[in-house]
C-alpha cells in the first residue's frame, strides 16, 4: 500500500527505462537484500517489536519521466464539500476483544498506528479536483498524484522509525446476524477481470486446486498487437474514460463519451457506441451473455455546466455494441447522481449517499431508495454473491453494515456489523466475502487498507481478521464511493493473495517483491511466496481457476510478463513475455497496475488508462490501450 514519496526505480543511468521524474533527494532504502521471506517466522500482531537500525542510503541513478496526468479543475469538476472524517472507532459495544495471534510468517501483521492519520484513500488534498467527465461525490477519484511514480513505490523508511514497543491493539469483532432467507448463488465474475472465488479442478493436496484455463503457449515470447490512440482532450481537463471488457469476439474500451469495440488481434475497430455524456463508471463484471453496466453523463459539460451528474444507468451488450437501456433513479423529484455500480447474475445494483437501487437485466426496477430510511446501501459489490455496503448512523457514529442480499428481491440473507467509527469498506470479493478497511485511519499511506476481514456469506458471522500493514503490502482500495475499486490483489482457494511492498534485490540499483497467500479461515499465512525476480515487480491479477494470473513489471532492459502460479505448489509458468526494445517497453511502463486496467486472456494482454488529460495528447507516445499477444 503506497505511500509517496517513492524510492528509486531499478534502472542505470542514461537508461531508457521506466519511472517518474525524481524531484526529491534519494531516500533511504530498505536493508540491501529486502525483507527474508524464509527466514524464522518473526512474532505476530501486537508482539512487541525490536527497532531497527536506519541503513546507509544509496545513491540511485536518475530515472525517465513517467508522471500521471495531474486531474485539473475543469469541465466536469464536481461541486460540493468533502465529507468530514469519522474518528477512528475501535469500541462496538458488546464485542469482547480477540487475543493477538500467534507467530507467523513475513508480513505476518504487527497492529499499531503507522504514522499520524491520513486523507481518505484517493483524496490526496482538498485542493486537487476530478475534472471533466468525473462523477459529482465529495471526494477525489482513486489516481495518482502529479509527480507520483505509476509504479506507486513508498518510502521505505518509514518501516524504521516503528517504536520498539508496538501495543497489541484489541480486534473488536462486530456481531453477525443471521436471517433465515437464502439467496441463490448466481452471477458470474468476468473471467477476464477483477477477482472470483477460484473454485473449481483438482485439490493438489495443499488445500488448492491446479485447474486453470490459461495454458502456456510454446512460445510465450509476444509483440505489440495494436495501440489506441489517447483521445484528444480540450480545456485542459482530465477525462474519465475507466472500463474496458475482453470477450471472445472484442477488446472493449471507454473513451470520451463513447464505447468502441476493437478486433482482439488487429485493433481495427468493429463497433463503435456514442453516448450522450462521459462515463462515471463501469462494471468489472459481464454476464455469460457479455452484458455489462455503466454510470454516465446526461450530457456534454460546458463551461456553463460543467457537471450534469452521474444519473444515467445503462446496459451494454458487448457483442452487438449496442445500449440495450438507460435507467435513472429520483427521490422527489430530483435524479440521483451515483458513485458506484456493478453487476450480479441478472441484476445490475448503483449505490450513493442518497441510497441504493436495482434493475433486473430487462429494464424492471428491483429496488430503490425508501423515503425516511436511517440507513442507506452506499455501495454495492458484485460477481457471483451482490453484497451491499450499508451505512447507519451520523459520521461521529457511523457503522457499517456488510449484507449478503439476494439479488432478485434486495432481500438481506446475512449480515455483518463492522466497529462504530469506521467510515468506509471495500468489498474485495463476495465469494468468499472479503471486506478491506482502514480502520481507525491506520493505514497511513493513502491505500485504504489496514485490514481484511474474512465474513461468512452464509451466517455473517466473522471467521478471521487479517491485519496488513501498509509498509508491508502494497494492495489498494478506494472503498470512499465505490467500493468495488480494489487491485493489487486477489481471492481464491479460500486464500488472499497480496503483494509485498518493494525491497532492494540483489543488483546494485534493483528492486524486487514477491505475493504472499493469507487463509482465509485462520488469518495465518500460509508459506506460499511468489519471487517477482530481481528488477521485477509483481502484481496479483486474477484467479484462473485454481490458479493465479500475475503480472510482472520489468526493469530497464527487459519487457513485462504475464505468470500463472499454481496455487498449490507456487510454481511459475511463463504465459507471456512482452518485447525488451526501449520503445515497445515505453509504452508498456506507461500504464501501471496500480493506475490502470489490466485485462489478460488467451495468451493476450490489454493496458488501459483510466483517465485521458489534454497533457496526454500532446506528448509523442501516449496510448488509451495497447494490446500484446503472441507472435
Amino acid at each position: 500500500m503506497t505511500q509517496p514519496p517513492p524510492p528509486p526505480p531499478q534502472q542505470p543511468p542514461q537508461g531508457g527505462g521506466f519511472g517518474p521524474p525524481q524531484d526529491q533527494p534519494p531516500q533511504t532504502p530498505p536493508p540491501a537484500a529486502g525483507p527474508d521471506l524464509g527466514k524464522t517466522p518473526e512474532p505476530g500482531y501486537g508482539y512487541p517489536q525490536a527497532p531497527q537500525a536506519p541503513q546507509a542510503p544509496q545513491t540511485p541513478p536518475p530515472a525517465a519521466p513517467q508522471t500521471p496526468p495531474t486531474p485539473a479543475q475543469g469541465y466536469g469538476y464536481p461541486q460540493g464539500a468533502p465529507a468530514p472524517q469519522a474518528p477512528p472507532g475501535y469500541g462496538y459495544p458488546g464485542q469482547q476483544p480477540q487475543q493477538p495471534q500467534q507467530p507467523g510468517a513475513y508480513g505476518q501483521p504487527q497492529q499499531a498506528p503507522y504514522g499520524q492519520p491520513q486523507a481518505p484513500y484517493g483524496q490526496p488534498g482538498y485542493g486537487q479536483q476530478p475534472g471533466y467527465g468525473y462523477p459529482q461525490q465529495p471526494t477525489m477519484p482513486y489516481q495518482p498524484q502529479a509527480g507520483q511514480p505509476g509504479g506507486g513505490k513508498k518510502l521505505n523508511a518509514q518501516v524504521l522509525i516503528i517504536v520498539a514497543a508496538v501495543v497489541a491493539i484489541a480486534l473488536i469483532i462486530g456481531g453477525g446476524v443471521w436471517y433465515a432467507s437464502s439467496g441463490e448463488d448466481e452471477g458470474r465474475q468476468n473471467d477476464t477481470a477483477g477477482q472470483s472465488g477460484g473454485t473449481g479442478g483438482t485439490d493438489d493436496g495443499n488445500g488448492a486446486t491446479t485447474s486453470g484455463k490459461e495454458k502456456a503457449p510454446s512460445d510465450p515470447n509476444a509483440k505489440v498487437l495494436f495501440q489506441v490512440p489517447a483521445p484528444e482532450v480540450k480545456n485542459d481537463s482530465t477525462v474519465v474514460v475507466s472500463g474496458s471488457w475482453l470477450t471472445d469476439k472484442a477488446y472493449v474500451k471507454s473513451g470520451i463519451a463513447q464505447i468502441v469495440g476493437y478486433d482482439r488481434d488487429k485493433g481495427s475497430e468493429l463497433w463503435k457506441l456514442p453516448l450522450a455524456g462521459p462515463v462515471c463508471q463501469a462494471s468489472r463484471h459481464v454476464t455469460d451473455d457479455n452484458l455489462t453496466a455503466i454510470l454516465y453523463q446526461p450530457a456534454m459539460p460546458t463551461k456553463a455546466d460543467p457537471s450534469h451528474g452521474c444519473s444515467q444507468i445503462a446496459l451494454i451488450d458487448l457483442d452487438a455494441g449496442k445500449k440495450l437501456w438507460t435507467k435513472t433513479v429520483k427521490t422527489g423529484d430530483q435524479l440521483i447522481n451515483f458513485d458506484n455500480i456493478t453487476l450480479s447474475g441478472k441484476t445490475v445494483a448503483v449505490g450513493s449517499t442518497s441510497g441504493g437501487a436495482a434493475f433486473d437485466v430487462s429494464g424492471k426496477l428491483l429496488w430503490s431508495p425508501k423515503p425516511g430510511d436511517s440507513c442507506y446501501d452506499a455501495g454495492y459489490g458484485g460477481g457471483e454473491k451482490l453484497v451491499a455496503v450499508r451505512k447507519c448512523g451520523s459520521y461521529d457514529q457511523r457503522q457499517l453494515h456488510i449484507q449478503t442480499i439476494d439479488p432478485k428481491s434486495g432481500k438481506v440473507i446475512s449480515e455483518y456489523k463492522m466497529t462504530e467509527g469506521i467510515e468506509y469498506a471495500s468489498i474485495v470479493s463476495t465469494n468468499p466475502l472479503v471486506v478491506a478497511a482502514d480502520v481507525g485511519d491506520s493505514a497511513g499511506d493513502g491505500s485504504g487498507i489496514s485490514d481484511f476481514f474474512s465474513i461468512d456469506g452464509r451466517t455473517g458471522k466473522l471467521r478471521t481478521r487479517i491485519s496488513a500493514p501498509g509498509e508491508q503490502f502494497a494492495a489498494r482500495c478506494e472503498g470512499i464511493t465505490r467500493v468495488e475499486a480494489c487491485n493489487l490483489l486477489a481471492v481464491g482457494n479460500d486464500r488472499l493473495y497480496l503483494p509485498t511492498e518493494e525491497h532492494d534485490g540483489t543488483g546494485k540499483y534493483s528492486e524486487t517483491n514477491e505475493i504472499v497467500a493469507f487463509d482465509l479461515a485462520t488469518g495465518k499465512q500460509t508459506g506460499q511466496r511468489a519471487d517477482a525476480g530481481d528488477g521485477y515487480t509483481i502484481s496479483p491479477l486474477r484467479m484462473d481457476g485454481g490458479n493465479l494470473i500475475a503480472y510482472k513489471r520489468p526493469p530497464y532492459d527487459k519487457g513485462g510478463q504475464i505468470v500463472s502460479i499454481a496455487g498449490g505448489s507456487f510454481k511459475q509458468t511463463t504465459l507471456l513475455q512482452n518485447p525488451a526494445t526501449e520503445s515497445v517497453r515505453d509504452v508498456e511502463t506507461s500504464m501501471s497496475p496500480e493506475y490502470s486496467e489490466f485485462l489478460f486472456g488467451d495468451g493476450h494482454l490489454y493496458m488501459s488508462k483510466v483517465y485521458a488529460s489534454k497533457r496526454s495528447t500532446v506528448r509523442e507516445k501516449e496510448y488509451l490501450a495497447v494490446g500484446f499477444g503472441a507472435s
